[in-house]
């Protein structure tokens, strides 16, 4: 395990003279929320991460993958090498029971009660005590439980195409995978088969055609991206011949995956979904106040969003409001899908973000970035145990977490 530069920065005082004498003027580019291909990812791998971040600009960058930290040390040890401060996160798929039964959409524009929701800043080297960590392991079994049924059902409607076309779930894990399968991973590994045994287009379209029950392929066969989510979409999702339910088992109340994010010594932060291409927003997230008090009720001070989803107007009155209610606020791009966008972050349509935007989304990288150092120097973070954040104090963690930034990069 690489040892945490963060543990041998000087202490806070001494810090923040040092950023005094030294600061430099900047507002630093973050994309705070990516996947690696340790959950799934549009990146083959980690260091193509950090070269295209540098290329684009980008000084901080946060993982931020699906039940897993294993990405953590090469991310770090990446981040090391390019200079390129990094958020270490985690990402759940939760469910709130009251909203299920009353059929209310949360984050998940599908699934009344399911909500997905991450963890920032957590401890790097992560750790668990032991009865969070035995959650946490069968929570990656029992969803693996649903993917090797998927596996099984999409290999049987392969094989009825040709034998050469069977599945298995070690193969998908040890080429397409890290750690967990999931679906797109599945969705992957179908293509490739396809596309290794037959190499006219006009088989490949067939064998589509054939397992998507009759129903033609939209994408041009070249879109691998585009393909894989066709696959997914009309082979694994709900309607498709390998849909298998995912089991209750396999999410976890939010109130226990908060406890689990505060045992890892992270922050608790709902991912806000906002509006759609109609400009519509779940049941849940549709009134800005009645939100903002379900979350307090829960603890949870901070939020981020996928900018990329968003109208930039609707986007910018939305974090303006909870900037003005004391919320620490980032930004991602996710990149949880095949295809490969950049890392900077835009709105809905490539809309540029204006300056007072990115100093909020800046400004909640820096206060991260300030839990993590007290943290790794045995401190009191933005957060404590209880989950009750400084509310009042962002500005004195801003400061920090600029001076804690700066450092690393210029070490």
């Amino acid at each position: 395990m690489s040892n945490y530069i963060l543990k041998n920065f000087p202490d806070r005082e001494e810090l923040l003279n040092w950023h005094e004498k030294n600061r430099k003027s900047q507002l630093r580019e973050v994309n705070a929320h990516i996947h690696t291909p340790f959950s799934f990812s549009a990146f083959q791998s980690v260091p193509e991460i950090f070269r295209l971040a540098r290329e684009q600009g980008i000084d901080v960058l946060g993982i931020n993958d699906f039940y897993v930290t294993d990405g953590y040390l090469p991310f770090y040890n990446q981040s090391i090498q390019s200079k390129i401060f990094p958020l270490f996160n985690i990402e759940f798929i939760g469910l709130l029971t009251e909203e299920q039964e009353k059929d209310i959409r949360v984050n998940d524009p599908n699934n009344p009660g399911r909500t997905y929701f991450s963890g920032k800043g957590l401890d790097y080297p992560f750790e668990l005590e032991s009865p969070y960590d035995c959650i946490l392991k069968n929570l990656k079994y029992e969803s693996q439980i649903q993917v090797k049924e998927m596996v099984e059902k999409a290999s049987a409607i392969l094989a009825n195409q040709s034998k050469d076309l069977r599945l298995k779930y070690s193969e998908i894990k040890s080429t397409f995978a890290k750690e967990l399968v999931r679906e797109r991973h599945i969705a992957r590994a179908i293509r490739s088969k396809i596309f290794d045994k037959f190499q006219s287009e006009e088989e490949r379209r067939k064998v589509l055609a054939n397992i998507f029950n009759g129903k033609e392929p939209l994408s041009g066969l070249n879109d691998e991206a585009a393909l894989e989510n066709e696959i997914r979409s009309n082979l694994l999702k709900a309607g498709g011949s390998a849909f298998v339910a995912e089991d209750e088992n396999a999410f976890l109340p939010v109130a226990e995956i908060i406890e689990i994010i505060l045992n890892a010594g992270g922050i608790p932060c709902y991912p806000v979904l906002l509006d759609d291409v109609n400009g519509n927003c779940t049941e849940y997230e549709s009134s800005r106040q009645i939100l903002l008090n379900e979350l307090t009720s829960k603890n949870i001070y901070c939020i981020e969003l996928i900018p990329g989803r968003n109208d930039l107007d609707i986007l910018r009155e939305f974090v303006l409001f909870f900037k003005e209610n004391n919320f620490i606020i980032t930004f991602g791009t996710e990149h949880n899908t095949p295809r490969m966008a950049p890392l900077k972050i835009t709105a809905r349509g490539g809309a540029e973000l204006d300056d007072e935007l990115k100093k909020i989304s800046y400004d909640g990288a820096c206060v991260i970035a300030a839990h993590q150092y007290l943290h790794a120097t045995g401190k009191e973070g933005y957060v404590n145990l209880d989950g009750l954040a400084k509310q009042d104090r962002i500005e004195e963690f801003v400061a920090l977490g600029q001076a804690v930034i700066d450092k690393f990069i210029q070490e």
